[in-house]
């Protein structure tokens, strides 16, 4: 290491330590205050994010920041209060503040803290916690590397940047009902954006990579020479044509579809009566042998947790078993308003899984024939309520397992309901970097406006 500023994010045991001190004082001064019921999180993250564009340095920023959230409860009526300021004084006042809230609001019979029988009883050791040894020099070094990489084709003419990123957090869970837990964790990515033109016009594409462990992303030339190799690939883009085709979802956007059909069976929505998987427990919500599960206990996961929001413990499960809904994504909340027993899904579902089909990619688009693989969507024609799709997108076309053509501005449009049945495989090309790791997923034809 050199001696110019560290930029590494680290987060010692000794603050955790203070973050629970803190806590712990939370509930005992509520206790004097003669509340109810008192749960509070404590939280603080550190970290830095070095970015570059066209070869000179931006940007290096250093983030710290540090907050207390309150809820308190005067029998069923609740108030909520939250502050940046740990300081005892603070602290208090914020209590008072949540107090005064909850003698306005009107009593709710399914409020309240998660009784002590439910709270999570163990709490193991997930290994979330990787500092990446990092200064600034170096994190320059490397993102102009992965910007130098991803320039190097006389047809990227402009660029977005390439940044470095490290970040370290902690966080601490208290209630009144006797529970108190904490626990530290990193993330760290590389990332890459560049432009390229040719007569046709110009194009945009990025990568990156993400996760616990520094050392095991890609690295930055890696990182460049995908987001170069992905700019490329979309020259020359077409409109296709109006018509209906079959339907391959790249994993990043695979991921964004199953993103909606969890929101779909989350409590929230559930009880809301704003779903429409609303009315599906026990029905077929996949194709059948497809199974949907989640691993909140991975090690070293993106979304790995051993407790929920709730406090209660978190546990591998599946939501969906041979096509068929088995159970809603619950935290507390919504169980007691839907009458069923929470799922551990307080805060969302962690490390989401879908069944692997053992199909690569090449053998999806050979499987369809003539279709289109859609590798970015945008807009937000999206309803969870009524489950109509209708997207902008970008992609290419495919024949016989093999990619023709890049296309652009197009719409794809169906119903979530019919997409998520009508899957036809999933791929191996899993990506893992986010909460929800799938593979490309054949859909069945969609509706395609183009020219």
């Amino acid at each position: 290491m050199s001696d110019s500023p560290v930029t590494t994010a680290v987060l010692d045991a000794a603050q955790l330590r203070q973050a629970e001190d803190t806590a712990s004082w939370v509930l005992e001064e509520g206790k004097r205050l003669g509340l109810d019921g008192v749960e509070v999180n404590v939280s603080l993250s550190q970290g830095f994010s070095v970015n570059v564009r066209q070869g000179e340095v931006e940007t290096v920023e250093f983030h710290r920041d540090r907050g207390v959230s309150l809820t308190v409860f005067k029998g069923l009526c609740k108030g909520h209060a939250s502050s940046s300021d740990d300081s005892r004084d603070s602290l208090r006042d914020s209590l008072k503040a949540a107090a005064a809230i909850a003698s306005y609001t009107e009593a709710d019979k399914y409020a309240g803290l998660a009784p002590a029988a439910e709270l999570a009883k163990e709490i193991p050791d997930l290994d979330l916690y990787h500092p990446w040894e990092m200064d600034t020099p170096r994190a320059i070094e490397e993102a102009l590397a992965c910007e130098t990489v991803a320039r190097a084709d006389k047809r990227i003419v402009n660029s977005e940047g390439a940044s470095v990123n490290s970040g370290a957090s902690l966080r601490v869970f208290a209630t009144s009902e006797g529970f108190l837990h904490g626990y530290r964790g990193t993330h760290h990515s590389r990332v890459c954006s560049v432009v390229a033109e040719d007569a046709e016009g110009m194009q945009r594409d990025y990568w990156y990579d993400g996760g616990r462990i520094g050392a095991s992303l890609q690295s930055a030339q890696e990182v460049g020479e995908q987001a170069r190799e992905r700019t490329l690939a979309r020259l020359g883009a077409i409109i296709p044509e109006t018509g209906e085709l079959p339907i391959i979802f790249a994993p990043q956007v695979a991921s964004g579809l199953l993103g909606h059909l969890v929101s779909a069976i989350s409590g929230g929505s559930i009880y809301r009566r704003s779903s429409f998987l609303q009315d599906s427990l026990g029905k077929a919500v996949l194709p059948k042998g497809f199974v949907l599960g989640e691993q909140p206990h991975l090690l070293a996961g993106n979304s790995s947790a051993p407790f929920d929001g709730d406090g209660l413990p978190t546990r591998a499960q599946f939501f969906i078993e041979d096509g068929i809904l088995n159970q809603f994504a619950l935290g507390l909340y919504a169980g007691r308003r839907l009458g069923m027993a929470p799922t551990g899904n307080g805060g969302g579902v962690r490390n989401l899984h879908v069944t692997d089909t053992g199909e690569s990619l090449e053998a999806l688009m050979a499987k369809a024939g003539k279709g289109i693989l859609v590798t970015e969507v945008m807009g937000q024609g999206v309803n969870v309520v009524t489950g109509d799709y209708s997207r902008g997108a970008t992609g290419f076309l495919f024949e016989n397992g093999v990619i023709q053509q890049p296309l652009q501005e197009f719409t794809i449009a169906g119903h979530l309901g019919d997409m998520l049945r009508g899957i036809q495989g999933s791929g191996t090309d899993v990506d893992r970097r986010g909460n929800i790791a799938c593979g490309s997923l054949l859909l069945s034809p969609m509706k395609i406006a183009g020219r």
